[in-house]
């Protein structure tokens, strides 16, 4: 059984991407990798602002639960795949290119969370697209073009 890997960061575009996977692994005959990479950026210490929470613990706390909570908006106990789910600190692209080694596929959103939002493609799809072991979707966010995102 092959594997399609999945960033999942909870925002829209993440969210149209792991329905995506489940799609494509339903019809493979795959299972999905979920995968939430989290981080704490330097600055955050540098200008004495610690970000969402105080407690270094709760980053990863507050990434499990995003990524929670995007598989339960995605259907995913009730689409027939096999999910796996890994939350790990780093730098999103690096860690979603090392768990896609040896996958089928890596699906990603077009815009997640951070960066600039006019951009049409987002720095973490960008640099999976440059450097993915296997091949790459980029999935285009619905909300980007109108359409709703329930």
């Amino acid at each position: 059984m092959g594997t399609i890997v999945v960033g999942v960061d909870g925002s829209a575009g993440s969210i149209e991407a792991l329905r995506f996977a489940l799609d494509e692994a339903r019809l493979r005959g795959a299972e999905v990798r979920a995968v939430n990479a989290w981080r704490i950026l330097p600055l955050a210490y540098e200008t004495g602002w610690a970000g969402v929470a105080d407690d270094l613990g709760e980053y990863p706390k507050l990434a499990r639960a995003a990524l929670d909570q995007a598989l339960a908006v995605a259907g995913a106990a009730d689409s027939g795949v096999a999910v796996t789910t890994i939350v790990r600190e780093g730098q999103a692209a690096q860690i979603l290119c090392a768990e896609a080694d040896g996958a089928e596929l890596l699906v990603v959103g077009s815009r997640g969370h951070g960066g600039f939002l006019e951009l049409l493609l987002g720095s973490v799809s960008q640099q999976c697209a440059h450097h993915a072991p296997c091949p790459v979707t980029i999935v285009p966010n619905a909300s980007a073009s109108g359409a709703a995102v329930p």
